[in-house]
């Protein structure tokens, strides 16, 4: 994809970055509802799969669809396994025992894995001072979330495990960010519709073989409701609003998201869902959000500039 040199957003794209956090601060809200009847491997096979049909149909309306080598059929799939079916897995369980809240105060940790995996993987994205101050903070915030589950009573062990599940799904995701770096010059719309299909194959015998979702049906209006939701609205729509972003404001501009997600999924969460969060919580995202921050950099850049107008300012008078 073509480089776009970063600028001020308008009001408009603050509208749409605001719908892309809802929408995928969404997918929490929709997991929570549809685990408390199914099975994580099908709620994951109803995501990628009804997404990836949507995002196939989208491109033969479009007369451009996708063409696909064996070989690049397999880099799909290992693309898939990383941003998709893995992460999406881990989420759905981990939310059977955690708030949708806490998944995804804990999916905000995304960017501190991706850096860390990217200074191990990459030669180009190493470490600065900055990132390993957001890292460091991350964590620590992680640790302020979950460190009282861990060191709790035993009853608190299965929160622990949830909250790990969710942990391990940004570990994922930290994976696909940097090995989607290899599929640059494909267009991202086909990138998505590739490893959703993929994904579907790869989830569909997991599914047939742990959940027996025919044992399940008939599902009710509103657990089709929340597939349509979670797969239509925060998979297939929140891809094109992202993409739509990515070519018109630049990737640090759509970073942003990052902070505004775990918002978004924690209102959904205590409006919806009747969910309350602990200090720890609360005290973790503070902590996870100024990590992130460290690692925008633009909090410290802006700081900077300012103090540097201001000398200049003191000079000239």
């Amino acid at each position: 994809m073509q480089h776009v040199p970063e600028r001020t957003m308008n009001l408009g794209e603050w509208a749409l970055l605001l719908a892309l956090a809802a929408l995928w601060g969404g997918s929490f809200f929709f997991f929570k509802v549809l685990v408390a009847v199914i099975p994580p491997f099908t709620v994951v096979l109803g995501r990628v799969g009804i997404a990836a049909l949507a995002l196939n149909l989208l491109l033969l309306a479009r007369k451009d669809v996708l063409s696909l080598t064996p070989a690049l059929w397999l880099r799909l799939g290992l693309l898939g396994l990383l941003n998709n079916v893995i992460p999406f897995s881990a989420i759905a369980f981990g939310e059977t025992r955690i708030a949708s809240g806490v998944a995804a105060i804990l999916n905000a940790t995304t960017p501190v894995f991706t850096i860390i995996v990217a200074h191990f993987l990459t030669h180009d994205e190493k470490m600065r001072w900055g990132k390993v101050v957001g890292i460091t903070l991350g964590f620590c915030g992680v640790g302020l979330l979950i460190g009282p589950a861990l060191l709790g009573h035993s009853s608190d062990r299965g929160t622990a495990v949830g909250e790990i599940a969710c942990l391990g799904a940004a570990l994922s995701y930290g994976f696909g960010g940097v090995y989607g770096r290899r599929f640059r010059g494909m267009p991202p719309m086909k990138i998505a519709a590739g490893q959703l299909g993929a994904s579907t194959l790869i989830v569909l015998p997991l599914s047939l073989a742990f959940d027996r979702p025919w044992t399940l049906l008939p599902f009710t209006l509103s657990i089709w409701g929340a597939f349509c939701g979670i797969a239509l609205l925060s998979t297939a729509l929140a891809f094109i609003l992202y993409f739509r972003l990515l070519a018109t404001t630049g990737a640090t501009n759509l970073s942003l998201v990052t902070f505004l997600l775990p918002v978004m999924a924690l209102i959904l969460g205590v409006c919806f869902l009747g969910e309350t969060l602990n200090w720890n919580a609360l005290a973790g995202l503070c902590v996870i959000g100024l990590g992130l921050a460290a690692i925008d950099g633009r909090p410290w850049k802006k700081l900077r500039s300012r103090k540097k107008l201001q000398r200049q300012r003191a000079i000239s008078g």
